[in-house]
C-alpha cells in the first residue's frame, strides 16, 4: 500500500500499519516511491532517438543503447554488479527506471552532444513543428530504423 509522508493522516496510518506488521512478525517491504518519467517525456525521447537514427542510418535500438546510453550518458546507465560466476560485470540500466529529473538530464545531454559533435539538431520539447517534421522523417524511414 502507498502512503504520502507529507500527509499527516496518511503518515499516522502508515505508522499504524508498520507497527501491526512488526507486532505480527510479518515479512514486509518498505520502499521510497520516486516520481517516474512521464509518458510525454518518454514519447519525446523516442522521437529524438528515431530521428537521430533516420539521420545517421542506424537502428533505433543501436542509437538508444550505444549512443544515448553508453556514449553520452554512461554515468546514468552503465552499472556494475558482482556475479558469483563471472565476477564484476557491466550492464545497462533501463530508461524506465529513471525519474523525470534524470530523464530530462539525459535527454539534454543527448541533444547537446548531437548538435555539437554530430551536427544534428534535435528539437526541444516546445518546438512542435520541428517535432512533427522529425516524426514525418521517422515514418519515411520506418522500415530501416
Amino acid at each position: 500500500m502507498w502512503y504520502d509522508g507529507g500527509n499527516e493522516l496518511q503518515a499516522i496510518q502508515a505508522r499504524m500499519r508498520l507497527e501491526k506488521l512488526i507486532k505480527d512478525g510479518k515479512v514486509f517491504e518498505l520502499t521510497e516511491k520516486k516520481p517516474k518519467r512521464s509518458l510525454p517525456q518518454n514519447a519525446y525521447l523516442h522521437v529524438l532517438l528515431g530521428y537521430f537514427a533516420a539521420q545517421t542510418g542506424n537502428t533505433l535500438e543501436w542509437v538508444k543503447k550505444e549512443y544515448y546510453k553508453k556514449l553520452v550518458n554512461p554515468t546514468t546507465f552503465i552499472r556494475t554488479k558482482e556475479d558469483r560466476f563471472m565476477g564484476v560485470v557491466k550492464y545497462l540500466r533501463s530508461s524506465a527506471d529513471l525519474d523525470t529529473a534524470e530523464m530530462t538530464t539525459t535527454i539534454d545531454r543527448f541533444r547537446n552532444w548531437s548538435a555539437s559533435e554530430v551536427g544534428i539538431y534535435l528539437p526541444a520539447p516546445d518546438e512542435e513543428r520541428l517535432l512533427q517534421l522529425a516524426q514525418i522523417e521517422i515514418e519515411k524511414n520506418k522500415e530501416f530504423i
